[in-house]
This record gives C-alpha cells, structure tokens and sequence, in this order.
C-alpha cells in the first residue's frame, strides 16, 4: 500500500468506469484501470508486476473457488439444456405464465428460493428462465434485472447463505461480535438492510409495469418487441438429446434440488453442492440413457468453456482490487468523510461512501473487511447502534455488486441470462439508483428518529 494514500488512488477506478462506459467493453476497461494503477505505484516495473499480480490472483483461494463453482455450474448448465431438461421446465413454468408480467413475476420467485449464494441464483435463474421471457418477447436485460436483483441482495436478507456467513465471520474476527454470535449480530441488522429490501421488493412493479421500464431498458424492450420473430442464439440450445420427449421437469428439478441440499449439507460449500449436482445429473441422465456418456462429458467440457470470457472478467476484476488495496483507495476514502460522521449522517456517509468504493472497485466482499473494524467502533463512539451501521454497511455492499458495471454478479448474471454485460450493467442501472435514493432517505430517517 502506498505510505500516504492520496487522491490519485481514484484514478485508477475513474480510468475504469469511463472507458466502460465509453467502449462498453469490461475487460478492456478493467485492463486500463489495472494499468492506470500500476503506473502510479511503480511505472518503471508496471509491466512485471502486472504478472506478478496475475500470478498471484490465479493462485488465489477465492479465485480458484469461483473459477471451480462457475466452470462447473457452467457444465450443469450445459448437461440440463443439451438433454431438454431446462426446456422442460420452461414448459412447464411458460403454461403458468400468462404473459410477460407473470413470466418476470415467476422468474423473481424462483431467485427469491435459490438464496444460498449469488453466483448460484444469478446462473441457474437466467438459464432456466430464458425461454419462458423469450416466449412473453421479455428482453435479455430484464430479464438479467430481474435476476440480478435477486441474487446479491436476497443473500443478504436471509441468514442461510454465503453472504451471511462470511460477513459474520467478519463481525466476529474484527472483535464486534462475540465468538458464535455473529450470525445473531447479523441477523439483529437485517431490519437495517435497506437497499436490498427496496431493490427486491422493486422487482415486482418493475415486471408488472407499475415502474415503467427506464432510459436503455426501455429501448432494449421496444427493440425486442419488434423483432419477435428472431430468437436469440443460444449456444448450448442446439445440439439437443434425441431423447428429449422422454424428458421431464424432474429432470431439471432434482439436479437443482441436489444442488440446494448438498451446499446446505456441506454448511453451505456451493462448490461441493454444484459437484454433487453435476454427479446426480450424470448418473440420473446416464442411468435412463437420456444421453450417451460420452455426449455429457464433452457437454460438462461445452459448459467449461462457455464460462471462459466471464471467468476472465472476473480475474482482472480481482487484480484490479488488489490494485486498489495497494493503492490505499478504502483508506483513503474513509479517513477523508470520517469527520462528517455525526450521528444522524453516519449510516447515510457510510452507505454513501462504501457504495462508491464497492461501485468503483468491483468489489462487495474485501473492502468491507477493511471497512468493517473501522466503521463499527467509530459508530459506537458517536452513539449509533451497530445494528443500523451494519445495515449501511451491507446495504453499500449490495449496491455495489448490484450496481457496478464490471462486478462478479453483474457478470454472471448478464452470463446466465444471455446477454451482454455492458448491456445488463447499463439498463439496470436506472432502478439500481432509485433504490439507493430510498435507501439512503429511510437511512437518514431511522438515524434521526
């Protein structure tokens, strides 16, 4: 980290956001902000210790755990849409729905079930749903809205899932919270979680129309309206199993269900729920010769290689935090708004703060390790309840993931819905915004009264 983190360690993030909104191209953008930042810290060895930092990312636990639960939910995927399964399913489900507003409304209840993790929710709705919206002529990028806003943010709200675990333990290793009673500290500051609240309850009056659809999201609906007649590509779609009129809905109800109860088994390892998923899947379809065995290795391998250019994203996203972390971008941020912390302003200062650095980073996990044994001491200190601070806090990091233009949700959720990232990032946005308006007024209220 830099001795004195100044105001160039904004640079490198401002780099970032305006080349992807200039070229709406994420890696390329993520690349210049990498670049940007190693050329502040040591110009004369930028070129070396971009290596060494890719190096270090690859190796990373963290890293190598999304790469293995992605690519494997990527070959899930890949096995439920080349047998018919997800087909099935979407059968079943567009039968029920009778228009575009019920199909959006069935899409957000299934994403309000899968809570167990965010990466889980965004890649197993978007895939199972696609043909239902498409069939209503639902854009790609509501659909991806409406995915994405109930991944992140519904982790956050129930108790039983990634989210929650992680920052309790945060809670418990920055010494706010008691050994084992993180959970129960975290649970006390769900009421505080205003940004995921609004952001999931929006959902519905955006799908039913009562929120109308906004700036890009508007014309990605007329556009989509109109060419009704030209189904979306579908790389995994066309190959299909010739045994695909003996599939059922179970076919895809059980792998998703092995899924859910593994990683609920497994104290909540997604990465043993999505193998275990992919094992059932495997022996269930193989066992009823839905596919030859053969077919469902080279589709475990399609599915891989299908999640390459998200995963890639996701890479240069984490080098680019490290770049900040070396820069001192959370530290410096934070010392700068700390004396406007007032009682009344902190949890509105706090969630403000935090969504940028979340926002500008990417990042809606590590800068609240940071922040964390910060903030809460220094809320303490100013007479505001450390529930209602860590609900600023959790609400920022919502945000951030929901909002940011080259986040790991933001990714996955444009990648399982079947539509560009850019596209997603910049149509979802509008609502994104509103929601953290309100949240940042009910904050300043609470605080106040």
């Amino acid at each position: 980290m830099l001795a004195d983190p100044n105001g160039l360690s904004l640079l490198p993030a401002g780099v970032t956001i305006v080349t992807a909104i200039l070229s709406r191209r994420p890696i390329e953008s993520l690349l210049a902000g990498v670049f940007a930042g190693l050329l502040l810290l040591e110009p004369t060895t930028a070129l070396a210790n971009f290596s060494s930092i890719l190096l270090e990312v690859m190796m990373d636990e963290t890293i190598a755990w999304v790469i293995i639960v992605c690519g494997l939910m990527g070959s899930l995927i890949a096995l439920l849409m080349r047998v018919g399964a997800a087909d099935a399913f979407s059968q079943v489900i567009a039968s029920k729905a009778k228009d575009r507003h019920s199909a959006l409304l069935y899409t957000w209840l299934l994403g309000l079930v899968i809570f167990i993790d965010d990466y889980l929710n965004a890649l197993a709705v978007g895939s199972a749903m696609r043909k239902v919206t498409d069939k209503f002529r639902v854009s790609r990028e509501m659909l991806a809205y409406v995915v994405d806003t109930t991944a992140a943010p519904i982790c956050l709200l129930i108790p039983v899932s990634t989210w929650a675990v992680f920052f309790a333990g945060i809670l418990e290793t920055s010494d706010v919270a008691a050994p084992g009673e993180g959970i129960a500290l975290y649970v006390s500051s769900i009421p505080y979680m205003l940004y995921p609240l609004i952001a999931v309850l929006m959902v519905p009056l955006v799908a039913t129309g009562r929120i109308p659809a906004l700036g890009m999201m508007k014309s990605a609906e007329e556009k989509t309206a109109l060419n009704d007649n030209q189904p979306h590509p579908d790389e995994l779609a066309e190959a299909v199993s010739e045994h695909a009129g003996r599939v059922r809905v179970y076919h895809f109800l059980l792998p998703l269900a092995a899924l859910i109860g593994f990683s609920l088994w497994y104290d909540l390892d997604v990465q043993i729920g999505v193998l275990m998923a992919v094992v059932v899947t495997i022996v269930l379809f193989g066992l009823q010769r839905l596919m030859a065995w053969t077919e469902m290795f080279d589709a475990v391998l399609e599915g891989i290689k299908i999640m390459v250019p998200a995963l890639s994203i996701v890479v240069i996203a984490f080098m680019f935090k490290e770049i900040n972390d070396q820069l001192g971008l959370a530290t410096f941020v934070i010392n700068n708004v700390t004396p406007y912390m007032t009682p009344t302003l902190l949890p509105l200062v706090v969630f403000i703060t935090m969504s940028i650095i979340s926002f500008a980073t990417g990042s809606s996990w590590g800068v609240f390790a940071i922040a964390i044994p910060v903030i809460l001491p220094l809320a303490d200190s100013v007479g505001v309840s450390t529930p209602l601070a860590i609900g600023a806090l959790m609400s920022a990091s919502a945000f951030g993931s929901h909002a940011c233009l080259y986040s790991d949700a933001t990714v996955l959720a444009a990648q399982g819905s079947g539509c560009g990232v850019m596209q997603h990032a910049l149509t979802q946005l509008p609502y994104a915004l509103i929601a953290a308006v309100l949240a940042g007024i009910g904050l300043t209220i609470i605080a106040a009264t």
